[in-house]
């Protein structure tokens, strides 16, 4: 079965992806890139190409994500997933199942903070991000990439995507994180994410304090933006004008909207996203 570690693109999941695969996949808790790697994305297109199926045709990877899922599940084991994909009914193809799926974490970031990081990653301006958070649906789908810009992901917007995960809700599967907990309270929250797995799984929880305090320290962004820095990270995209690498690990708490966004910006998200934001005290 599958539990989703579901979130808007620069939003915190790797962040939490990062100290979930610490705690499950390592002895000690002590965190390197390799580790993340247990933990896939969905969709990817070499999962469907494995299958045979045609990547070039949008429908046809939409309408086989369940037969993709039923791969993963054939291991009769607990996965977790990565996915950037708001919780969508495309043509009668749904996104996943409850045959599929355990259930979510969904993590949330104050869109003021994820407009700046997203043109930071994506390499764009503040404003095409801003119109990317409010009116996109999709990215990726380029297939003369290498990388995982090659995989169509139907993103929806910030909106979308946080509201169609609640469903998961309704059958007391679903867990909310906000990033800035993630930050401030890493701790609390993470022992919080790791109570609903063991909830979802039906064992008693086992938390390993020490671990934890070794994901706590390996997991921190200066660790992290060190990490990138000596080694890379898989995860970054290419500069097209430079060729250069774009930062993966770039401001991280440092990035605050109150000292770095454009008021016109600030306004445009705020209105666009009020109810939700008042919804998560973003408001």
């Amino acid at each position: 079965m599958i539990i989703w570690l579901a979130s808007y693109p620069k939003s915190g999941n790797t962040l939490l992806r990062s100290m979930l695969a610490a705690y499950f996949f390592s002895d000690d808790g002590i965190y390197n890139f390799d580790l993340i790697k247990n933990i896939k994305q969905f969709p990817n297109n070499k999962l469907f190409e494995r299958l045979g199926i045609d990547v070039k045709n949008e429908e046809e990877i939409v309408k086989n994500y369940i037969k993709v899922q039923e791969t993963f599940n054939k291991k009769n084991s607990v996965h977790f997933l990565k996915t950037h994909s708001y919780l969508f009914n495309i043509k009668n193809h749904p996104f996943t199942d409850l045959n599929n799926s355990l259930g979510s974490i969904y993590i949330i970031r104050d869109p003021r903070n994820v407009v700046t990081s997203l043109a930071n990653h994506s390499n764009i301006s503040e404003e095409r991000a801003c119109d990317e958070l409010i009116n996109s649906t999709k990215m990726g789908g380029d297939l003369t990439k290498k990388s995982s810009e090659r995989t169509i992901v139907f993103t929806g917007s910030w909106a979308l995507n946080f509201n169609s995960w609640k469903s998961f809700k309704f059958q007391d599967r679903y867990l909310l994180i906000k990033y800035e907990d993630l930050i401030n309270q890493k701790e609390k929250t993470f022992i919080k994410v790791l109570n609903f797995i063991y909830r979802l799984k039906k064992v008693d929880p086992k938390i390993d304090l020490h671990k934890i305090k070794n994901i706590i320290l390996t997991t921190d962004f200066s660790n992290m933006k060190k990490l990138e820095q000596e080694k890379g990270f898989f995860e970054s995209k290419t500069n097209i004008k430079t060729g250069e690498k774009i930062p993966f690990f770039n401001l991280g708490p440092k990035n605050d909207w109150k000292k770095l966004l454009d008021l016109k910006i600030k306004g445009k998200i705020e209105k666009a996203f009020k109810k939700e934001m008042i919804e998560l005290n973003y408001l």
